[in-house]
Parts: structure tokens; C-alpha cells; sequence
């Protein structure tokens, strides 16, 4: 996912994607440790697209001083 296209969420939908995110993530780990994962670049890419969403998130919620 782009950072273009996380910033133009807004909280309550960037929470939603956090939850998605966090249940794919979940999937790939069972995934992984069955042995069933071809690409554990997979699992890297949701852990890299989680952070951007909680960045994102911790920046518009806390207002700009």
C-alpha cells in the first residue's frame, strides 16, 4: 500500500485497515510456521504497511502545536 493512498484515509478507516492488516499479518505467521508460505517477503510487507497506517494515525490524531 502507497503512502499517498494511507494519508488520504481518515482515522476511522485507517483503524479498519490497521485490523485487516493485523489479521492478515496473523494468517501469514500461521501460514508461515505450517510451511505453507512461498514468500516471506509477504509477511514483511504487512509488518512495513501496518507501521505506515499507525504513523499516519498518530499523526492526525495529535493536534499540530
Amino acid at each position: 500500500m502507497k503512502i499517498k493512498e494511507i494519508r488520504d484515509l481518515n482515522v476511522a478507516e485507517l483503524k479498519q485497515k490497521d485490523r485487516e492488516l493485523g489479521e492478515e499479518l496473523f494468517k501469514l505467521r500461521l501460514r508461515h510456521a505450517s510451511g505453507q508460505l512461498e514468500s516471506p517477503a509477504q509477511m514483511r510487507r504487512v509488518r512495513r504497511d501496518i507501521a505506515r497506517v499507525k504513523t499516519i494515525m498518530r499523526v492526525k490524531e495529535v493536534p499540530e502545536a
